[in-house]
């Protein structure tokens, strides 16, 4: 184990395994580390192992070779066989280089399983049994030297292997068969709309990151009186009945599409849309990354790690002195106060900035 803020990598690089068992979010947010280690070696193989199914944002991507998953099982035998099968499928690879981008145990267990002769990763000052499983660790810039951007993360470790990146902004290929099918799920919803719509998500994976209801359908109303926008839900399966709840008797158009696409679709969808707004989950990430222009609303979480940059993507965040506070809700109950004192006009007004003159 080598611990250095900068490496040198002195053995031939044939073949790549990148693991990020994190969010949709983190997968989408790696993209422009994939790009680094892919440009440094154009002729290696480049692999991926994600959560599934989070590697779908990426398979149209072609600077991947190739993807492995890690699927949910609800029996321990069932999930034993599986990670088996799955390290098999990954030592039958003989991968030189192991990237692992996250802290987690798992990532560090499979990377060391693999049996890559080079096995890299960020180093923790806690983590010392984790630490041990990798060749090379990349010692972290100083907090005083820190520089905010969900991309960071990953690029700091690439850089520590002398790998120098093109971006720091994320972009998602989009393939055409992607977008003919979204086309079609469009026509099939009835979707109608001259002037174009937007995109929603009102749903987080933890309720704590959630805006109110009333708010959600009072910015549909606005868009559809003053732009003639109707609004498209965005979420999935587990929240479609949600949003169909959410949005019942309003005097305006809106269309729940939550569960009818695939990650990999909603991708093509989000691409279609107009403008997207969301609460702090994958959706706004996935949005930015394909190009369409974003609002985000942050409360508790720190934007300025999260959001996506650039004058296309807003944020929208409380201006109380205790946020963000990293907590899950206020004393833990699954409220947060900074977020439900966000009020409507604040949001519209950063609507209005986006679409004047577009």
């Amino acid at each position: 184990m080598i611990i250095a803020a900068q490496h040198k990598i002195h053995i031939p690089v044939k073949k790549i395994l990148i693991i990020q068992l994190g969010d949709i979010g983190d997968v989408v947010w790696m993209i422009p580390a994939v790009w680094a280690v892919k440009n440094a070696y154009p002729q290696a193989q480049l692999m991926i192992l994600t959560r599934y199914p989070n590697a779908e944002v990426l398979l149209d991507d072609p600077h991947i070779a190739g993807f492995f998953q890690v699927r949910p099982e609800k029996r321990i035998k069932d999930s034993l066989s599986a990670s088996f099968k799955l390290i098999c499928s990954l030592r039958r690879e003989k991968f030189d280089l192991v990237i692992d981008l996250r802290a987690d145990d798992r990532g560090a267990i499979t990377s060391f399983l693999t049996g890559a002769p080079l096995r890299a990763a960020l180093f923790y000052p806690g983590l010392t049994w984790r630490n041990r499983l990798f060749t090379h660790l990349v010692k972290p810039a100083p907090a005083k030297e820190r520089v905010f951007g969900a991309a960071e993360q990953s690029l700091q470790i690439i850089r520590g292997l002398g790998i120098k990146e093109g971006t720091s902004v994320p972009r998602i290929t989009v393939s055409a068969e992607s977008q003919q099918k979204v086309s079609k799920i469009i026509q099939a919803e009835n979707i109608t709309a001259k002037n174009g719509w937007v995109s929603i998500n009102p749903f987080s994976r933890w309720s704590y990151k959630e805006w109110g209801k009333e708010k959600w359908q009072q910015l549909a109303v606005f868009f559809w009186q003053k732009y003639g926008m109707p609004t498209v839900i965005i979420g999935s399966k587990e929240e479609r009945e949600g949003a169909a709840r959410l949005f019942q008797n309003i005097p305006s158009p809106v269309y729940n599409l939550a569960g009818l696409t695939s990650l990999r679709d909603t991708a093509a969808l989000l691409k279609m849309s107009r403008l997207h707004i969301g609460v702090d989950s994958a959706a706004p990430h996935i949005a930015a990354a394909v190009g369409t222009p974003t609002i985000t609303i942050y409360g508790p979480s720190d934007w300025r790690d999260w959001a996506p940059p650039g004058e296309k993507n807003k944020v929208v965040f409380s201006d109380m002195n205790c946020s963000p506070c990293y907590k899950k809700g206020c004393d833990g109950k699954g409220r947060s106060l900074c977020l439900e004192r966000i009020e409507v006009n604040k949001v519209q007004a950063v609507v209005e900035e986006l679409l004047h003159g577009d």
